[in-house]
């Protein structure tokens, strides 16, 4: 293990991530783990460092000149030396325009390095290019490489802290390419080092690998059952019935055909958010294309009289052919257990097939819509209806809603935390292929054996309620992404910002000035109307009500940790303008 350099409590330079500059700062911790130091600026922003980001307060201050060592004699002896006044107005010329063409040659150095820079900043969201809830604008990138180029104009760098110029044009040069140099070489790497670990670290991850499929079983062995009460737990079947081949081979015929879908080339390619190298992956939107060719391809096994009420028979195999599906994700695993979990790979890619951009749309999230058709023909054959239920139908309407926005939204997906940040592991390959298509299922599932009939006069209402949450989801996460693709939009320009140290700004007006969090809002509103058709029999159909609030509070905690070392005091300012973070009023 190396030692470390620097020690807690330290007083140091470090280098402002994606810039040239170095400011002082002081070393809060260490970690061990990752060799990264928690520093913190003068004005309260938390970051990590690696030590080459990092420099003692002695190393910035100017050094004597060696000319200042010659003897008195020498340098009377150089003043002594006469020149004709030709010869002095010609060095005299020659020097200024040796000067201004030095100084032209470092402004376009500092201007060609900090347009890289400024690219990696625009929009960047952290590591893993992660990024919160909370919507930005860059503009301080641009106030220091103005800073810097003013200071190059005039002649000399200054120190930011000791304010001693460095006048010796070979030592400014050597200081400048300097940081430059170092700037370059540590943003044309990745950092692949392990985060701060979540989710309760090695041993939390380690549990959740388990706890998850076994919740999924219980909750589907509890929806088949004609007493779904919470103490009544299901027997266990027999080991040897929850796999069938035939089974995992539709599965898998399904997971191809998305993969074909999103490979046609219909649709618009764009450039998602910028990765720490600079660099901008390309994806192509055509999940609505696909959802159109899945809806025909339905179609016509329904035409030809292919039963879907076999996805019903089967439910619990399918979801255990998923659940193996999912688990293949190790092979992009580094570490064996928290890299398993949360995913080490950011990208994975096969050529220019995303792995985790596909999963994260297609197989799942269409597929949830297709077992909730399968759920509604296999109501009717169970209850020997002629038509479905009011209540299966707004289920189906409902999600029906959310998956086609989805979709039709898809390139705001490229600014989300599971694409920017979250490696793929365990936990979204898990969640995409298992737990959206058989846990965002279950009020669909659920009506199946247990009837629940509604007049409309509350169905009624519970439309409203559904289009009330779809208003702030919707209203909410179009006005994130239009500020996070363009801030300067003039249909923006009625919003307010905080500008914070790191280059952008945080939305204290609109859908974001009401609560820190608003599409979250929309959501658990949303989810509200999903399982009210469902009645009060059982909580059963709850369960997704409770799991989506706790998880959006639990993912608003891991933002407002974020935020609060990005943003530093800015974070706490706005804080005070937004107090609420889902709920106004009340949380």
């Amino acid at each position: 293990m190396p030692n470390r350099r620097f020690a807690t409590g330290e007083v140091v330079m470090g280098r402002w991530p994606g810039s040239v500059l170095y400011y002082e700062v002081q070393i809060t911790s260490y970690n061990d783990l990752t060799h990264l130091y928690t520093v913190q600026y003068k004005d309260g922003t938390e970051l990590e460092l690696r030590e080459s980001d990092i420099r003692s307060v002695s190393s910035f201050k100017p050094r004597k000149s060696n000319s200042s060592s010659s003897s008195p004699s020498r340098r009377s002896g150089s003043r002594s030396r006469s020149r004709s006044p030709g010869r002095s107005a010609k060095g005299k010329r020659r020097s200024s325009s040796q000067s201004r063409e030095s100084r032209d040659e470092k402004k376009k150095t500092v201007r060609e390095t900090n347009l890289t820079l400024l690219k990696l900043n625009e929009n960047n969201t952290g590591r893993y290019n992660g990024e919160p809830d909370s919507t930005e604008r860059n503009d301080t990138s641009y106030k220091i490489l103005q800073k810097v180029e003013s200071e190059l104009e005039i002649g000399h760098v200054l120190d930011k802290y000791t304010l001693h110029p460095r006048r010796q044009k070979k030592k400014e040069e050597i200081f400048l390419e300097e940081r430059v140099f170092e700037t370059a070489k540590t943003t044309e790497k990745v950092s692949t080092e392990t985060k701060e670990l979540e989710f309760g670290g090695r041993i939390g991850a380690f549990c959740m690998i388990f706890f998850l499929p076994a919740t999924v079983f219980y909750l589907l062995l509890m929806c088949k059952q004609e007493d779904p009460s919470v103490m009544n737990f299901p027997p266990l079947p027999a080991f040897d019935s929850l796999w069938e081949t035939r089974v995992f081979g539709v599965f898998l015929l399904w997971f191809f055909l998305q993969a074909l879908f999103s490979l046609l080339p219909a649709g618009k390619v764009v450039e998602g958010m910028p990765l720490l190298n600079g660099r901008r992956l390309q994806y192509r939107i055509n999940g609505f294309y696909a959802f159109v060719l899945t809806a025909a391809a339905v179609g016509n096994s329904l035409y030809f009289e292919i039963e879907l009420h076999y996805l019903y028979d089967h439910f619990l195999q399918f979801a255990v052919s998923k659940a193996i599906t999912g688990s293949m994700c190790i092979l992009f695993a580094g570490n064996f257990v928290y890299d398993l979990f949360i995913g080490r790979e950011l990208n994975p890619r096969i050529g220019n097939f995303d792995l985790k951009y596909f999963c994260e749309m297609r197989p799942g999230l269409i597929g949830w819509v297709v077992v909730n058709l399968a759920m509604l023909l296999a109501e009717m054959k169970v209850q020997d209806r002629s038509v479905p239920s009011l209540s299966m139908i707004l289920v189906n309407s409902f999600q029906l809603l959310y998956v086609v926005d989805a979709l039709w939204n898809e390139e705001a997906i490229l600014t989300t935390m599971d694409i920017t940040h979250d490696g793929f592991g365990f936990m979204l390959a898990f969640g995409d292929l298992v737990w959206i298509p058989f846990v965002y299922s279950l009020q669909a599932f659920y009506l199946v054996n247990h009837p629940s009939e509604i007049s409309w006069p509350i169905a009624s209402a519970i439309i409203i309620l559904n289009i009330f949450g779809y208003y702030i989801f919707r209203g909410a996460n179009s006005q994130k992404n239009a500020f996070r693709r363009n801030p300067n939009d003039p249909k923006l320009a009625h919003l307010k910002c905080i500008p914070t140290a790191a280059g952008k700004s945080l939305l204290v007006t609109g859908w974001w000035g009401l609560v820190r969090h608003p599409n979250y809002l929309g959501d658990i509103i949303m989810a509200l109307a999903w399982s009210l058709p469902c009645g009060f029999n059982h909580i059963l159909p709850y369960f997704y009500v409770i799991y989506f609030t706790c998880l959006l509070i639990h993912r608003e905690a891991r933002d407002e940790h974020q935020c609060k070392k990005k943003y530093g005091m800015a974070w706490e300012r706005y804080c005070q303008r937004v107090p609420y973070r889902i709920f106004p009023y009340i949380y």
